[in-house]
């Protein structure tokens, strides 16, 4: 049997109406409409996908910048190929599937395909990514409080200092580990590069915050801007959020944010060549701690 083929997909959504990422029964998500779609598409020779993605991202958080992967056999690309509008304009199977599944997905759609091609060889959209970021808006007293984003911004009373904030998680940035910070899932690891954790204002005086890291665990970031907007508040102090990072578990000391404040901006991963010994080491590094947490817990 021949080797299925894999293809690279971006994907925007507005993680409103969507119960996160992630399929689960009887819950409207994006991988589920997503595989519904492919489903669809190639409904005479059934096929049933499963898309890996960078970010699982949860109900009510919106992406602009997701990245997935699904693989198809080679039965489906050369169906896609094969078709009268192939023939007639030359357009290959990744431009044919992108813009098939949008066209499934409907012209009103909350989740479109951005872009499609062929992975390269060893790509894995989760661990290959050098790292994923993010955006939260907050619009507080100082700023605009527009309805036409409030789907994706959070509406905050008091005035926020954004200095202060801004100042206080400089001192979370670099290697972690983040479990105060995370809801715990079974076997994964809580040790996280925190690369980048600003703050500024835009033009109609949102709060926005950007963070980047290796990779996120389960509510890493809302549970980050709460314990931000706690310094504000004067309820916990800079010493504090760091000190946090000693701890090995969920710390009640800091709030989780709601989703809809929260985009997915961009995920980034090497040269096309380096894909497969990223994804090698990503994997290799996450074992080799789950291990140490296991040895630590025992």
């Amino acid at each position: 049997m021949s080797s299925p083929v894999r293809f690279r997909l971006g994907i925007a959504y507005d993680g409103t109406h969507f119960n996160g990422w992630a399929k689960q029964p009887g819950l409207r998500t994006v991988q589920g409409v997503l595989e519904e779609a492919v489903a669809t598409l190639f409904r005479k020779s059934p096929v049933h996908p499963s898309f890996s993605v960078a970010g699982r991202t949860d109900s009510g958080v919106h992406a602009t910048g997701q990245v997935a992967h699904v693989d198809l056999e080679r039965a489906h690309v050369a169906a896609l190929e094969s078709t009268r509008l192939a023939q007639s304009t030359g357009r290959k199977a990744d431009e044919l599937l992108r813009d098939r599944l949008n066209g499934i997905l409907g012209s009103y759609t909350d989740v479109i395909i951005t872009s499609c091609d062929h992975a390269p060889e060893g790509f894995d959209a989760r661990f290959s990514a050098s790292w994923r970021r993010y955006e939260f808006r907050i619009a507080d007293a100082l700023a605009v409080k527009d309805p036409l984003q409030r789907h994706r911004t959070v509406w905050y009373g008091p005035e926020l200092d954004v200095e202060l904030m801004a100042l206080a998680c400089q001192g979370m940035l670099g290697l972690g580990d983040f479990a105060a910070y995370c809801k715990a899932r079974d076997g994964a690891t809580t040790i996280r590069t925190l690369q980048e954790f600003s703050w500024r204002r835009d033009a109609d005086g949102v709060v926005i915050a950007t963070l980047q890291a290796d990779a996120f665990c389960h509510s890493m970031v809302r549970s980050l801007m709460g314990a931000a907007v706690a310094v504000s508040e004067g309820r916990l102090t800079s010493d504090r959020l760091a000190a946090l990072l000693h701890e090995r578990r969920r710390s009640g000391e800091v709030a989780v944010l709601p989703a809809r404040g929260l985009t997915l901006l961009e995920v980034a991963y090497p040269a096309d060549s380096d894909v497969a010994a990223r994804a090698d080491q990503t994997r290799a590094r996450r074992e080799a701690a789950e291990l140490a947490e296991d040895a630590s817990n025992r």
